[in-house]
């Protein structure tokens, strides 16, 4: 596919958190942004969730994992559809579909996100870039996170000029770290970034098994409590924190914490569980070359007061809500994919060693055609 100049194309992701799928368009030319379009959410029914959440951690011959990729292409190819002819003036002329992660094991070389985009460009009669992790991970990256380079792009767009962090609180948290003073994402230096941690997935988890609620709602059943500090310490033991970045983590990497707050009375299990997740993320600064001006928060963690509150005090950093600076955190991760998608047209690296821990430069993704 021969790319020019920008372009409109559409992204979409659905994370670890199970909540729904994201889809935004963006212009771009995968380097620079020229414009946001349109983005919409879909929520997972109930026994859409269900149907995932079986299928989470197997591999590609698990039993559920048939009816958890029909379910996800499903909701996709609904989705998409209605973005695809929203604006006549914001017309896709490419997708990029990230899929549903549901096993990730990069230290053995495999990951797993299913919804077939072979399907999905015969669905939507466009071409569709997908499996985006797969080539970084079989050359010995992390294959995740892979937003950075897209964080980098967003850094540029807003004029940045000083080293700023992007966090994404999703199902698991993650931060790219930006120095914009560099030209290109690629440059020795310019990005630095990694999973922080369990962010909102074991906190959605036990507020779904105790309370038939899928979040806590402004951390407000957090604020009541308080948290547990033999186990916050406990959890900061765990190996991954001594880790040199770049790393990553599987949804379930640390299933033994919500064990560990099944004694704990709802608010205080919360509470801990939201100490861990903020807790998590100052551990992160440690690894940063320069301490930065601000942190940018997206993702549903963001909108949780008693989170970013505990991100303040922990970091003694700048805490912003990252739509205070004219950008969506909710559809970050979508456009994201939009712009990498782009990127493989374009046969632009969309991970490198500092991102990823891969060991040069990498394209990842398959593009199919109708």
């Amino acid at each position: 596919m021969k790319i020019t100049g920008p372009i409109w194309a559409l992204g979409a992701m659905s994370g670890t958190s199970l909540d729904g799928v994201d889809a935004a368009l963006l212009r771009t030319d995968g380097e620079t942004i020229t414009s946001f379009g349109h983005s919409e959410y879909r929520s997972y029914s109930e026994d859409e969730r269900a149907s995932i959440a079986a299928a989470l951690g197997q591999w590609q011959d698990g039993v559920d994992v048939p009816s958890a990729a029909e379910t996800v292409e499903t909701v996709h190819a609904a989705l998409l559809s209605r973005l695809m002819v929203a604006d006549a003036q914001q017309v896709p002329t490419l997708i990029g579909f990230h899929g549903q992660t549901l096993a990730h094991d990069p230290d053995n070389q495999r990951t797993h996100q299913i919804g077939d985009g072979a399907l999905l460009a015969e669905l939507l009669q466009c071409p569709v870039v997908w499996d985006f992790r797969s080539a970084d991970v079989q050359l010995g990256g992390q294959g995740a996170p892979l937003a950075p380079f897209f964080h980098f792009a967003c850094a540029k767009y807003l004029s940045l000029k000083t080293p700023t962090v992007f966090l994404n609180l999703g199902g698991v948290g993650n931060v790219t770290y930006v120095d914009p003073s560099y030209n290109i994402p690629e440059a020795n230096g310019a990005l630095l970034a990694f999973d922080t941690g369990p962010a909102n997935a074991p906190i959605n988890d036990l507020m779904q098994a105790r309370l038939g609620q899928p979040y806590d709602k402004d951390g407000a059943l957090a604020a009541k409590g308080s948290a547990n500090a033999q186990i916050v310490e406990k959890f900061l033991s765990h190996a991954y924190f001594h880790k040199m970045p770049p790393k990553s983590l599987d949804r379930d990497d640390f299933v033994q914490l919500s064990a560990q707050v099944e004694q704990l009375t709802d608010a205080d299990a919360a509470a801990t569980l939201s100490e861990c997740c903020a807790a998590s993320v100052a551990r992160a600064m440690e690894h940063f070359p320069k301490k930065p001006e601000r942190i940018l928060v997206c993702g549903g963690g963001r909108r949780n007061p008693h989170i970013m509150a505990r991100l303040a005090t922990l970091t003694r950093v700048q805490i912003d809500n990252i739509d205070d600076h004219g950008l969506d955190g909710d559809m970050l991760e979508a456009q994201a994919f939009a712009y990498l998608a782009v990127r493989v047209a374009r046969g632009l690296a969309t991970s490198c060693p500092s991102t990823t821990g891969v060991g040069a430069n990498v394209g990842g993704g398959t593009i199919s055609h109708p």
